[in-house]
C-alpha cells in the first residue's frame, strides 16, 4: 500500500491551489498518451490558458463549498503532492443519477504504488455519504487506456451507455 497522505483539498491555501493546477494540467496533458494519439494531447492542452486556470479553480471552490470532501490530494511524506481524485458534489448528482468521479490522477512515478486505490478508496466513501437518485458511481474513462480500465474492473465497473459528443 501507498504511503501517501490522503486528505482533502484546501482551496484557501496557495500551495494546495498550486499543487492541484499543476496536476491537472499532467492529468490533461497526459489524456491522449496512451490514446487519442497526438492530436487528442494538443487539443487538451492548448485549452491550459491563464484564462482557463482561473475558470477552474474558481469552479473546483464553488465545488468545495458545495461539499468539502468532494476533491482530495494525496501527498508523499515530505509534504509533495501525487494524485488527486475529484468526485462532483452531491448537489450535481441528477445529472447522471449518480455520484460521478470527475477526475483521478497519479504522477506517473507514483502509479502502482497504491495512491490511486487511496484515492479512490476515499471518493467511494465520501459517494456512499451522498444522497443519491440511484446507488451508482459513474466516471468517463477512455476504452482505449487499458491500465485505467483494467484499475476500475478491480473496482467492480461495467460498460454502462456510451457517450456521444460533437463540437459547438
Amino acid at each position: 500500500m501507498t504511503d501517501a497522505t490522503i486528505r482533502p483539498y484546501d482551496p484557501t491555501a496557495d500551495r494546495d491551489r498550486r499543487a492541484l493546477w499543476d496536476l491537472k494540467r499532467g492529468f490533461e496533458t497526459g489524456i491522449g498518451e496512451a490514446t487519442g494519439g497526438e492530436d487528442k494531447s494538443s487539443r487538451y492542452e492548448s485549452k491550459l490558458t491563464e484564462r482557463y486556470r482561473r475558470r477552474w479553480l474558481a469552479w473546483v471552490e464553488r465545488c468545495i463549498d458545495d461539499e468539502p470532501r468532494c476533491l482530495s490530494l494525496a501527498e508523499t511524506d515530505c509534504g509533495h503532492a501525487v494524485g488527486y481524485v475529484f468526485l462532483l458534489p452531491e448537489r450535481l448528482s441528477f445529472v447522471w443519477d449518480a455520484a460521478v468521479v470527475n477526475e483521478l490522477y497519479v504522477v506517473p512515478e507514483e502509479r502502482s504504488e497504491g495512491v490511486a486505490d487511496a484515492l479512490f478508496e476515499r471518493a467511494i466513501d465520501v459517494a456512499e455519504g451522498q444522497a443519491l437518485p440511484l446507488k451508482r458511481l459513474l466516471l468517463d474513462v477512455d476504452r482505449d487506456n487499458e491500465r485505467a480500465r483494467r484499475f476500475y474492473d478491480r473496482y467492480g465497473f461495467k460498460p454502462w451507455g456510451d457517450i456521444v459528443a460533437r463540437e459547438l
